[in-house]
């Protein structure tokens, strides 16, 4: 049984500010190491509950933020930007589940630590007619390849998100937020625990035929992008086959579920244009 992990940084153990998840600032060394035992806590409950092989894919900014030497030797980590799957590369017909650890709530959600969807500019995005953040995003290109999102770790406002989106995803909460800058967080061995006890209880779930099943979209598809400002959506608008909803709004059709996520990354690399 092979398992994606799939990671994140903003919905770790303990961030709750930006300074934390940037390499310029000192905080960035503790996250670092503090994402890294998040993904050991994960991959040590996952490997108990029955998974044979775990790939570790590194999805924050550029992809250099786990902590190889401090990462549990019976995985392997993808690292680096530019990946072709960006978040969830390693994501394929040989995967058969997921799990996301560190994620964050979609951009606008009325409480969640450090909220956005891919780019701060991202006001809202939809697959078809599902308003999603980078975990429906995400949760749609493994469903494509059939494998079903079995955990998200981060804030209760994540939690709540993916669940309405996925029925029967296991969620552990690492911090309770209670502003976009705030939030009351466990003791790391607390936080940890939850992690191990998670990814055990929904791999041992899925090898007895539960859990949750793969997010499928219907396609063809629509992929929806509300900008910030109609400037970003004059730019998206150079993408061929994209149609002006309103001042800020660019929908454009794709034929699939790994189609829209391609679709997605061009239109708000083509918006900052």
């Amino acid at each position: 049984m092979k398992l994606l992990i799939a990671t994140d940084m903003e919905g770790i153990s303990g961030v709750v500010n930006w300074d934390q998840v940037r390499p310029s600032h000192s905080e960035y060394v503790r996250s670092r190491k503090i994402m890294t035992g998040d993904v050991n806590a994960v991959v040590e409950g996952a490997l108990r509950g029955g998974a044979d092989e775990v790939i570790v894919a590194d999805g924050h900014n550029n992809g250099y933020n786990i902590l190889l030497e401090e990462l549990d030797p019976r995985v392997r980590l993808h690292t680096g930007n530019a990946a072709p799957l960006a978040m969830v590369q390693g994501a394929g017909d040989d995967i058969d589940a997921a799990m996301f650890v560190g994620y964050h709530g979609r951009a606008g959600h009325p409480l969640a630590v450090l909220s956005h969807t891919w780019d701060p500019h991202i006001l809202n995005v939809w697959l078809n007619e599902f308003l999603v953040g980078e975990s429906g995003i995400n949760a749609a290109v493994c469903g494509y390849f059939g494998a079903p999102l079995l955990l998200v770790s981060g804030d209760q406002g994540l939690a709540e998100e993916v669940s309405a989106l996925i029925p029967g995803v296991e969620t552990v909460v690492v911090k309770y937020a209670t502003s976009y800058f705030s939030a009351e967080c466990l003791p790391l061995s607390e936080s940890w625990e939850r992690l191990r006890k998670g990814a055990e209880e929904a791999l041992r779930r899925f090898k007895r035929g539960g859990g949750p099943q793969p997010f499928l979209l219907t396609s063809p598809m629509r992929v929806t992008i509300e900008f910030s400002l109609s400037s970003q959506a004059d730019s998206a608008m150079k993408m061929p086959g994209a149609i002006r909803l309103d001042g800020r709004k660019v929908q454009a059709p794709a034929s699939d579920a790994l189609a829209a996520y391609n679709l997605f990354r061009t239109l708000v690399q083509l918006s900052s244009i």
